[in-house]
């Protein structure tokens, strides 16, 4: 069995290749069609730039349904190559984008720098268990797919609650198992 550091760090490698080069991407669904299949409507993709949503990789469209109001401060946890990112700075006063890959990073700066909304967004290379963030400082925190593969998922929630208000709210798309992985799914991911 895998250890969880050595598995995070294993993420953080497969990650990072799809911000890097998102066509060569083999290990999971990704880009546009991914996003199309998650119903973000096809004009809001067309007005993004094309950097954020060609390495798009999450499992929901929560930037869509979360409540957010134009003076909220906007925490995006796993902020990828920033299309929830994207979507959330169009409606908040501030939005923090949060990625533990480096790569993501980068990649999402070019498409803020792209949408002209670099002046709205801060990008911060940080882990979900570690978020270098005031507490209470945050309106309403966004997550799209991070849990499913971050084996520190207690420590990331319980960062969370720390920097949400009182009042503040947690919008999340995650995938579930219904049943365990066979080990050779598991080992098709890290080989």
């Amino acid at each position: 069995m895998t250890s969880p550091s050595k598995l995070h760090d294993q993420v953080r490698v497969a990650y990072s290749a799809v911000a890097t080069s998102p066509a060569d991407n083999r290990l999971f669904a990704c880009g546009r069609q991914l996003a199309e299949d998650l119903l973000y409507p096809k004009e809001l993709l067309d007005s993004l730039p094309a950097s954020s949503v060609e390495a798009f990789c999450g499992v929901g469209n929560v930037s869509l349904y979360a409540n957010i109001k134009s003076a909220d401060v906007v925490l995006d946890v796993g902020c990828g190559a920033g299309l929830d990112t994207l979507v959330a700075a169009r409606r908040a006063a501030r939005v923090i984008g949060v990625d533990f890959s480096p790569a993501m990073i980068v990649r999402a700066q070019s498409g803020l720098l792209q949408a002209g909304l670099a002046h709205k967004v801060t990008l911060l290379e940080a882990e979900a268990q570690s978020l270098p963030l005031a507490e209470a400082s945050i309106d309403v925190a966004m997550v799209n797919g991070l849990f499913n593969l971050n084996p520190f998922r207690e420590q990331a929630f319980q960062e969370l609650a720390r920097v949400l208000r009182p009042g503040g709210a947690l919008y999340v798309s995650e995938l579930i198992l219904k049943e365990p992985l066979e080990a050779q799914a598991m080992s098709n991911w890290f080989t």
